[in-house]
Order: C-alpha cells, then structure tokens, then sequence
C-alpha cells in the first residue's frame, strides 16, 4: 500500500513577500509560494489599500510544502534567519504594520511549534531584543496581484531587488545549501 503524500500549509510574514517567495521557493519539499495579504479587517485588499497601513494586513506568503521532506519547525528555522523578528512593523527598509513579523498558524500543532521555536530562540538570546513575532490563528489570505508573483525571479535588475532581495538570497543559500532544490547558477554578479 502506498502512503499517501499529503501537502501541508504555513503562512509567514517577515518583511516584503518578495523576499519571502524568493527564498522559500528554493527550498526542497515545497511544492508553491504564494504572495498575498494576511491579518487584517478588509476583504480582499488591494497592494494599495495595504500599503497605507490601515486595513490590517501583512504581507504574507503562504506556503504548500510535503511535512515528509521538510517540516514545519525546518520552515521556521529558516523563517528567523531571513528576516529580524525583534523589530516591530519593521524589516530594514520597509516600515509598516503591513511588513509585521507574524506567524499565522493553520492548526494547535503549529502554534505549539511556533511558540516553541520562539521560545528556543528567545533562551538562545540569537538578539539583543526580544522576539516581537506574532502567533496568531490564520482568519483569511489573499492572494497578491499578479504582477508581485515571482517578482524577484522576473525583476532580477529592478534596484529593490539587486540592493534588498539579492543579498538575502545570497546569505540564505549559503546557509542552507543542503535544503536547496538545485545548486545555485551564476548570475548578475550574484549567486543565484
């Protein structure tokens, strides 16, 4: 008898979803990345809408990934390395409510491994802050205009991406070679 594949989801928001989509459609045992809105008050805000902060939302990512290949804790781990989860509404450049670091759990087991990982790291003292990711129960996700899906792999010279993006890229298949789908090509003076 052959076990059954079943895909699980994961919705993160560290900072701009561009940088999120870029990375974790590299890793191994995910299956799609999604850009999108999470966390707010408005049905199916608009980028404009959630850019002025007032309806809520994050940006987001969501996630289809096999658990058999890589899991949800290994999500996280790599979630807390791309971006600083110590600043509030705030991931380098981007500041906002939108740009939140926030963990919206699909189910009790994923929230008691988020609050776990949290709580790990926290101990570790990795920050000279405390941890201001929130967990919180996922209400509803959007799906990003269709011009944000992909947008890093289609706008590699856009200066966002050669100055934000790219090095993130860099930084994080460095550190997590092992878990790439594919070996990384040589491209515009970064390892892509």
């Amino acid at each position: 008898m052959h076990k059954r594949n079943i895909s699980e989801t994961a919705t993160l928001g560290g900072g701009c979803f561009w940088c999120l989509e870029a990375i974790f459609n590299e890793l191994r045992g995910v299956e799609k990345v999604v850009s999108g809105y999470s966390g707010g008050s408005v049905p199916n805000p608009s980028y404009q809408e959630v850019c002025t902060g007032t309806t809520g939302h994050a940006e987001v990512v969501q996630i289809t990934f096999d658990p058999q290949i890589i899991s949800f804790r290994e999500l996280l781990e790599v979630f807390f390395t791309i971006h600083d989860p110590t600043t509030l509404n705030r991931q380098g450049p981007d500041v906002g409510t939108q740009y939140r670091s926030v963990i919206f759990y699909h189910t009790q087991e994923q929230k008691a491994v988020a609050q776990e990982v949290i709580a790990r790291l926290e101990e570790a003292k990795i920050w000279d802050a405390p941890i201001v990711t929130e967990v919180t129960p996922l209400t509803a996700f959007y799906t990003a205009e269709e011009y944000h899906r992909e947008y890093f792999e289609r706008n590699p010279e856009q200066p966002y991406c050669r100055i934000v993006i790219a090095p993130k890229v860099v930084k994080f298949r460095k550190q997590f070679l092992a878990k790439l789908k594919s070996r990384p090509q040589q491209q515009n003076n970064y390892i892509l």
